[in-house]
Formats: C-alpha cells, sequence, structure tokens
C-alpha cells in the first residue's frame, strides 16, 4: 500500500491478539468505505424506509439501530479492530460522522440492477452502480469542502488512497431468483455479477483506491429460511442439514470470483485485491455450532412456529399476525448467543464477531494480506 509508514512483524498467538511495536501510527486505513446488502448495512436502508422494529438491535444497541440482526454486522467489528468508530451509513442524515467513512450497504441491494427481468420484486433500489454513484458524489463534497472538513464531518481529500473498500454484496441477486428459475437459470447470469464487482473495483482505483476487500458469498443452503423456502427434496439435504445443490452453486460462484479478482489485481498497480472467504467461516459455524459455542446452527433465533427451523415465510421476525383468531408475534430467543442465525437470513451478533475474529488471522484471504502489516489490530471483545 502507497504510503505505508511502516511495517510491523506480528505473531499472531490467538485470534484478535496483536502487538503494536515502535511509534507507528495504529492503522494506514483512515477509513472504511462499504458496499454491501443487509449483511453490512448499520442504517442506509431504514433511513429511507423507516419500518425497523424490535427486537432487532437488542444485543448491542438494545434498541433498532439499522442493523439486520440482534446486534452489530460484520463491518461494525472490522471497524473496531482498525480502531475506527462505527462508520456511519451515507442515507442517514441525521447524527452521521463521515471522517472516517461512509457505508454505502442496504437491504435488499444487489451487484446487478433490479429492473433486469430476472428480477422479482421486493429489491432496493441502491444496486451496486448506485452506491458507487454515492462515493463518487461523496468525493465531490470532500473536493468542495476539504477547507472545512471538521466542520462538514468529512474527511481529508487524501483520504481516498488511505482507506480500505469493503464489498459484501451478491446474495440478494442469487437467492431472489432461485424459487423462480432455480439453480441452473441463476448460474447464467452469476459471470454479470463478478464482472460489475470488478469493474466496480477498477473505477474506485481510478479515484485513488488501493486496497480492496471482497467478502464472497455464504453457504447460502444452511440458512433457515432458505431450507424452508427454496423447493428441494430430501435427496438434495447433507449430513449437516444443508440443501447441497445450492451450496454447490455458491462455491461455483465463489471460485469464479476468486479467479477473476486475481486477474484484476494483477492489472492494477500498486492494488491488493483481496477475496475474503467467509464461505468457509460460515459454512464451518453451520455445520459444527458446538464447536464454536453455539447450540443451533440451521435454527433461526427469531421466527415464529418453532419446529427444526423456526422460521415461517408468512410470519418474519418480529411481524405479528391473526392466527385462530388469536394476535401472535415473531419472538426472538432470549439467547442469541447459542444461534449462528438470527432471523433466518442474517448471522447473530455472535456470528458475526467469529467471521471477523477468523478474517483477522489472514487464513482467508486470497490472495495473502497481512493486514498487520498496516494496522495494529485491536483485540475484539
Amino acid at each position: 500500500m502507497e504510503g505505508m509508514k511502516c511495517r510491523r512483524s506480528i505473531n499472531i498467538l490467538i485470534i484478535g491478539l496483536s502487538l503494536a511495536i515502535g511509534n507507528c501510527s495504529s492503522c494506514d486505513f483512515k477509513a472504511i468505505f462499504n458496499f454491501g446488502d443487509s449483511n453490512t448495512d448499520t442504517g442506509g436502508f431504514w433511513a429511507a424506509f423507516p419500518a425497523e422494529r424490535p427486537p432487532y438491535g437488542n444485543t448491542y444497541f438494545k434498541k433498532p439501530a439499522g442493523r439486520a440482526t440482534d446486534g452489530r454486522v460484520i463491518i461494525d467489528f472490522l471497524a473496531e479492530a482498525l480502531e475506527l468508530p462505527f462508520i456511519s451509513p451515507y442515507l442517514q442524515s441525521i447524527g452521521s460522522n463521515y471522517s472516517h467513512g461512509a457505508n454505502f450497504a442496504t437491504l435488499a441491494s444487489t451487484v446487478l440492477l433490479p429492473q433486469t427481468s430476472l428480477f422479482v420484486s421486493g429489491l432496493s433500489p441502491f444496486s451496486l452502480a448506485i452506491q458507487f454513484n454515492q462515493l463518487k458524489q461523496f468525493k465531490v463534497q470532500v473536493d468542495q469542502h476539504h477547507r472545512h472538513s471538521a466542520e462538514y464531518n468529512l474527511p481529508g481529500r487524501d483520504v481516498f488512497g488511505k482507506s480500505l473498500y469493503t464489498f459484501y454484496i451478491g446474495q440478494n441477486d442469487f437467492t431472489e431468483n432461485l424459487a423462480e428459475i432455480g439453480v441452473i437459470g441463476v448460474k447464467k447470469f452469476l459471470p454479470d455479477i463478478v464482472s460489475q464487482i470488478s469493474s466496480t473495483i477498477k473505477e474506485i482505483y481510478a479515484l485513488g483506491g488501493r486496497t480492496f476487500f471482497v467478502l464472497n458469498m455464504a453457504p447460502i443452503g444452511c440458512y433457515p429460511a432458505f431450507l424452508v423456502e427454496l423447493p428441494h427434496d430430501g435427496l438434495d439435504i447433507d449430513s449437516f442439514g444443508c440443501l447441497i445443490s445450492y451450496n454447490k452453486a455458491v462455491v461455483d460462484y465463489n471460485n469464479m470470483l476468486k479467479k477473476t479478482l486475481v486477474r484484476v489485481g494483477k492489472d492494477l498497480p500498486g492494488a491488493h485485491v483481496v477475496c475474503v472467504d467467509i464461505h468457509s467461516i460460515m459454512l464451518d459455524l453451520f455445520q459444527h455450532p458446538k464447536s464454536h459455542g453455539f447450540k443451533f446452527g440451521t435454527k433461526a433465533c427469531c421466527g415464529y412456529g418453532g419446529g427444526k427451523y423456526n422460521f415461517n415465510k408468512d410470519m418474519f421476525c418480529g411481524n405479528s399476525k391473526i392466527i385462530d383468531g388469536k394476535n401472535v408475534t415473531a419472538t426472538a430467543c432470549e439467547d442469541p448467543y447459542n444461534y449462528v442465525s438470527f432471523d433466518g437470513i442474517h448471522a447473530t451478533e455472535a456470528a458475526n464477531k467469529l467471521v471477523v475474529k477468523a478474517m483477522l488471522t489472514g487464513s482467508y484471504f486470497y490472495p495473502p494480506f497481512n493486514i498487520y502489516n498496516y494496522c495494529d489490530i485491536k483485540p475484539i471483545i
């Protein structure tokens, strides 16, 4: 990374532990710019379309806080590890501070434009192309107000070359079409998703960006919601209770993404384009929950109906409905730290924390990337 003041030799003893050496600055990443969907949305969607309700946010914020889970999401923990404040949603006008970056992620966002005929209703208008345009507009504001950046809660003009650009998006492109056109139909446009992500990276590089983390797709065949909603038979369930065919399609996509990102990285001098394999991390949590301190893998904490998955597509987490003359609500469990999935679609705060801790060991970065050469990583508590 250009402008790196110093390098550090780090001996990782346990996940999340780092040693600060000498008088080096705490981190060469001065900001995070995130692109994504509900997995990393920190309030953008509900700032644009206010409708959030409990029990979301209960674990950490004690109230709904724009996260589609019980507490913090991956981007929150990553910011914490880099000793940065929570990254404000770009769409949230009240109480936001953009001195250390901006979060363009919104719930239900896609990589490709929702207007495409392949897509069904219910998706966010804030596709990856729109999120990138928001970054460009953000840069215009930074350039215009650089002499009064503190007054406007903006970073300095040189921040774009000293930032970490993160992507966690594509799951909605994949899942929103599965029931309608199936795995074979979805696989036909996976190359378009990968191409759009790589093109966006190149455009950000032209704006000065140099370090990119692209999180691959989680094993959607293990999520309670998709185990309930996606068509399958008993032969399509593996020994861990996950959907075989859908997870294989995800692996195909992840392999395609990885190969493309390697090529992109080689084409951009001085850039680090890193594929982050959160798929392997999440798959292990779902397959071996008890090994990681959880009790339940493929069962949602918040839902209605109990049973194997505790998910009802007609009764989403936090919603109420009259059934047999009674008003019932899809409520949350009292111990979300025992669950990998919060509402059937999103991970719990506990799972998100373990994902970031595993990421920061460096074992899931490809090509290899030693983040400890750039930051004195703060232990995640």
